[in-house]
């Protein structure tokens, strides 16, 4: 019956996550097509690279649904801790997308400033690329907030990751807006506002690159959990009676899930089938908290 009930939570879980991705990958479809189209009828380099962006979204998208069902794998004879660390691997590959974009930005709008400070000459950005700026800012915040909602409520790594794609795509189209208007209104000496909102969204889609990785690689490293969860893991355990010094606390991240192994005691005297009810009760209690999925390991050892 209990583990019905997992199976039935993990497949909620997953359809809640092709759901948001779902819409997301539609919204940047429609979004990328019309900045390609607005960027080249409008000649306009900074929204061209926001269109590019946009199609790093999309392509993220598509890496989110297929590792997500890999990831929510039960486990098999290969992979005695499950696939959730494929979830991760989405996660670090977004990471990546993301840094390679932005410095593919960065270059172009670099090249192209240093080619107008040469006397290269600068096409005006037309009034259609602008909407396309102020569209894309309005349609993407709003896929962030739906994106990140859903994200936390279904506990994982990799959708939250894609709605922060969704806001630095937004942070972008910001800078965009503001190169390509300041072109357009200022007049041909600030034709360089267009390639320099480009670079400056470069430096923003990076961050958030970094931002994305470095959790990762955390993770694949086996870094513990932060200090406040594991104290929360010990206070759990010393809450029943008769259980003391929990020691020799290890623990992890399994992409969305945790992975607890602790030492605990308690009286030498009580019998086996004491000692195992109050370990199951503590395993039990630890995945209520932590979710159902948490990988537990108790030794239990009398008290000195």
């Amino acid at each position: 019956m209990k583990e019905k009930k997992e199976k039935s939570e993990e497949a909620v879980r997953e359809a809640g996550i092709y759901r948001v991705t779902l819409v997301g990958s539609v919204v940047n479809l429609l979004l990328l097509v019309f900045k390609f189209v607005a960027g080249i009828l409008g000649h306009s380099a900074a929204m061209l690279a926001d269109a590019v962006h946009s199609l790093s979204d999309f392509v993220t998208d598509i890496i989110v649904i297929v590792f997500v069902r890999i990831s929510s794998k039960p486990e098999d004879e290969g992979h005695d801790y499950g696939h959730g660390k494929y979830e991760t691997l989405a996660t670090a590959i977004i990471g990546l997308i993301l840094l390679f974009v932005g410095f593919g930005i960065l270059w172009n709008g670099a090249t192209s400033i240093w080619d107008f400070w040469q006397g290269g000459e600068l096409k005006e950005p037309g009034m259609l690329a602008l909407w396309a700026a102020l569209a894309s800012i309005l349609f993407k915040e709003l896929l962030y907030q739906y994106t990140v909602l859903k994200g936390r409520r279904l506990n994982s790594q990799a959708v939250v990751a894609n709605a922060w794609h969704h806001r630095s795509d937004a942070l972008s189209s910001i800078g965009t807006a503001v190169g390509i208007g300041g072109a357009i209104l200022l007049g041909e000496q600030w034709l360089v506002l267009d390639p320099l909102a480009a670079v400056v969204v470069s430096l923003f889609i990076m961050k958030v690159a970094i931002q994305l990785l470095v959790p990762c690689v955390e993770e694949l490293l086996e870094k513990s959990l932060p200090a406040e969860v594991e104290e929360k893991i010990k206070q759990e355990i010393l809450s029943f009676p008769g259980v003391t010094s929990p020691h020799h606390l290890r623990t992890r991240r399994i992409g969305s899930s945790y992975a607890i192994e602790v030492h605990i005691r308690m009286d030498g005297q009580i019998t086996l089938e004491e000692a195992h009810h109050t370990a199951t009760a503590i395993e039990n209690r630890l995945k209520s908290e932590f979710g159902n999925r948490t990988y537990i390991n108790i030794h239990v050892e009398p008290v000195k």
